[in-house]
């Protein structure tokens, strides 16, 4: 039996069992620089201590997914969260699952991502890698250190589908 998932617009609400959505919208800003720059604060809950782990900055360069596309793995970061910001507006997907010892397939649910947004994944959220809708380059902040921070399940004998 084949279980396709079809992706819904994001929201605060409807992703904060997993993350955050990174945005400006409904925060009021600081003014600094002389007024010539806004600060948006609490935005994202970064988590990257655990065991003694810290924050890190990379780029991911993403290729553009085809759909429908076949989902073969989750994966899932139980030591840190990791925040995806792309570099120009575009719109990306997301597909999740709750915390657990393996994602539960009933569960699995996607989300567009719509352009000026980005995304923040909790500690153990489980997920597929980014899926861009175009060629592009995302600002990734992650959890550097010691310890297992990639747990990854395979899901090739689960014929899950995800449409857009």
């Amino acid at each position: 039996m084949e279980t396709i998932i079809n992706p819904k617009p994001i929201n605060k609400s409807n992703f904060s069992e997993f993350g955050d959505v990174i945005t400006t919208k409904d925060i009021k800003p600081i003014e600094i620089n002389n007024g010539y720059a806004k600060r948006f604060d609490g935005i994202a809950n970064l988590d990257t201590k655990e065991q003694n782990g810290e924050a890190t900055i990379s780029i991911f360069s993403a290729l553009k997914r085809n759909f429908p596309m076949k989902i073969d793995m989750m994966e899932k970061h139980p030591l840190g969260s990791q925040a995806f910001i792309p570099m120009k507006e575009t719109t990306f997907l997301v597909l999740v699952a709750p915390k657990g010892d393996s994602p539960v397939i009933e569960k699995i649910q996607s989300f567009i991502v719509p352009p000026g947004i980005g995304i923040n994944y909790k500690p153990g959220t489980w997920h597929f890698p980014l899926i861009s809708t175009e060629n592009m380059n995302f600002l990734v902040v992650d959890r550097k250190g010691s310890g297992e921070n990639l747990v990854i399940e395979n899901l090739e004998e689960k014929k899950i589908v995800l449409k857009y």
